[in-house]
């Protein structure tokens, strides 16, 4: 029975979308049709078969190195804390940020993640026949990052119309960055995390094209290439890497310091009018429906809607950590889809860093199609969020 209200729960969600779209008539179904099936195959391909589940150990592999290299820097520095049985958040799954940026920074510096994505993003599009920008785009954030991706294609974005602006901002709600995998892979099982980014970036797409139907004409479907005057040296390039990383370490270490106190705070005052009440309760009553289409039940649904909610209102990285202590409690099928919700970036946080960075580079007056269609964005990680989990969702149980 939970396997068939999974098999709904995609249809709600994509149906939702379809009814929050302004532009009904202008929907292509056939790049919809077609993604789909593409996410079945790469769904079914990765956890339903032996050679795909060896490549996902192999590249969960690779990531676990790399976060063993970036412990070797973090061992250098801060010695006595890194002998401890267990390390602090702080030190296990955010300070290899900074090598992971580097280390990403410097592929992309040598043309091989500019290959990869070329590669991936041409594939996308001769599959969904969505327009190229698109289809790379949603690559390169799932690689850079949202605010990354979108300064990548900063000379292009200047020259977009309004209305395909927002089709940029859209799927930026629903990107993850390469440099986050390793602290992903600290909180939650790498199976559903490396599940969870391709079905995202395929989602992105997926969910855009109904949300914002833009008709992009053939000479207009380009994709931009920065040219060789942009490129630093090398060791500019890494020393700059270093220095981003460790900005992302303090941004992100604030965010969850902040919220969580906030959280705390809130239920503190919660709870002085009604005695047990939390804000995790209230969001898993407002999620509950979308958790049990997700194919859960009783408690294991009401515990991941409360999850959503933290997710959404503070970040992944709050409700990972919650998630990391239940693991062994919760049944294959209840992680698998918690697991892979929370991969990607989609709160209102992430709004706030869309507009600042569109503010940044097109100006106040393109920027505002990104605060006028707020609600837009958030309808759209959500959704892209779901769908991917309820996928993910068919194949384990």
């Amino acid at each position: 029975m939970y396997f068939v209200i999974n098999i709904i729960g995609i249809f709600v969600v994509i149906g939702i979308v379809f009814l929050c779209s302004p532009n009904k008539k202008k929907v292509n179904w056939k790049p919809i049709i077609s993604l789909l099936i593409v996410e079945l195959l790469i769904t079914w391909f990765m956890l339903g078969t032996n050679i795909g589940k060896w490549v996902v150990g192999k590249i969960a592999a690779f990531f676990t190195w790399l976060v063993s290299c970036a412990n070797e820097g973090i061992s250098f520095a801060f010695p006595s804390v890194m002998a401890n049985d267990t390390v602090d958040f702080f030190f296990s799954a955010l300070m290899p940020i900074i090598f992971i940026v580097t280390f990403f920074d410097i592929l992309t510096y040598f043309g091989i993640m500019t290959w990869i994505i070329n590669i991936v993003g041409r594939a996308i599009s001769k599959i969904s026949r969505l327009p190229k920008l698109e289809s790379f785009f949603s690559i390169q954030m799932m690689f850079l990052g949202n605010t990354e991706a979108l300064a990548v294609i900063r000379q292009q974005l200047l020259e977009l119309k309004g209305q395909r602006l927002l089709t940029f901002g859209l799927m930026s709600m629903s990107s993850i960055s390469g440099s986050i995998i390793a602290s992903y892979l600290t909180m939650i099982p790498a199976t559903y995390v490396f599940s969870a980014i391709p079905l995202n970036c395929l989602n992105a797409l997926l969910l855009a094209s109904m949300l914002n139907p833009v008709n992009v004409e053939k000479e207009e479907d380009i994709v931009y290439v920065p040219p060789k005057e942009e490129k630093k040296d090398f060791f500019s390039t890494i020393s700059n890497s270093m220095i981003v990383g460790i900005r992302m370490v303090i941004v992100i270490l604030a965010m969850v310091i902040g919220y969580v106190a906030l959280t705390a705070a809130l239920n503190g005052i919660l709870g002085f009018f009604v005695n047990g009440l939390t804000i995790q309760k209230i969001f898993s009553f407002i999620f509950s429906p979308f958790a049990f289409l997700l194919g859960l039940s009783g408690d294991d649904a009401m515990y991941v809607a409360s999850l959503m909610g933290i997710k959404i209102t503070t970040n992944e990285f709050v409700a990972m950590m919650d998630l990391k202590k239940h693991l062994d409690d919760l049944a294959p099928h209840t992680v698998a889809v918690a697991a892979t919700f929370l991969t990607s970036f989609a709160n209102f946080s992430t709004v706030g860093m869309i507009y600042g960075t569109y503010s940044s580079i097109l100006g106040d007056e393109k920027s505002v199609i990104i605060g006028k269609n707020v609600w837009k964005l958030l309808v759209s990680g959500m959704a892209v969020s779901l769908l991917s989990a309820m996928l993910v969702g068919l194949f384990v149980w």
